[in-house]
């Protein structure tokens, strides 16, 4: 009966040192979560024209355009890792051509205009790696009001068929940037 108790008690001292050297610490949810925004041009059973990955930061009570994202001054068109465009097909963004692939987004925000950046560097975090040489495509386009402050930067689609605009909402501020395909 001894013999079985300190088989049992040493199985038990292994369990555990076991499990506390494989037990995982994982963080909370992130305060800038990754989100995915698609543009399927005929509803949800759709195929893919655009896919978006990007990080959604919130105002918690700051001035982001024009305060903590300045104006007249890269960024990475969301937090954390730069924004990412998945062109299943080539699409038209203003006036320019991008042939289907994966580009960064960037973008120049201003009070009145945007400069909106496609670029060909990607995996980068934030805008500290952008490379001007590496642009594929720059728009300029209008900056536009919300009808309501807009908490959490977002991006979504809006359009059916072959045009349709690619909206950027944040604070205030409204950028629609049309597109087709």
């Amino acid at each position: 009966m001894k013999k079985f108790k300190l088989t049992l008690l040493a199985m038990l001292l292994l369990f555990a040192f076991v499990n506390e050297a494989t037990a995982q610490k994982f963080p909370g949810v992130d305060a800038s979560p990754a989100d995915i925004a698609y543009f399927r041009p005929d509803g949800r059973n759709s195929d893919p024209v655009i896919k978006v990955i990007y990080g959604r930061p919130s105002k918690k009570g700051r001035t982001m355009l024009g305060g903590t994202e300045a104006y007249g001054k890269v960024w990475r068109t969301g937090a954390n890792e730069t924004t990412e465009v998945k062109l299943f097909k080539d699409v038209t963004f203003g006036d320019k051509t991008l042939k289907a692939g994966t580009y960064s987004l960037y973008t120049i925000p201003d009070k009145n205009e945007w400069t909106i950046i496609f670029n060909s560097k990607l995996d980068t975090w934030g805008a500290y790696a952008y490379d001007e040489s590496k642009d594929v495509a720059r728009i300029k386009v209008a900056a536009g009001k919300t009808e309501s402050e807009i908490e959490t930067f977002t991006i979504v689609f809006d359009g059916k068929g072959d045009n349709a605009t690619m909206n950027l909402a944040w604070e205030n501020t409204l950028v629609k940037i049309p597109l087709k395909y």
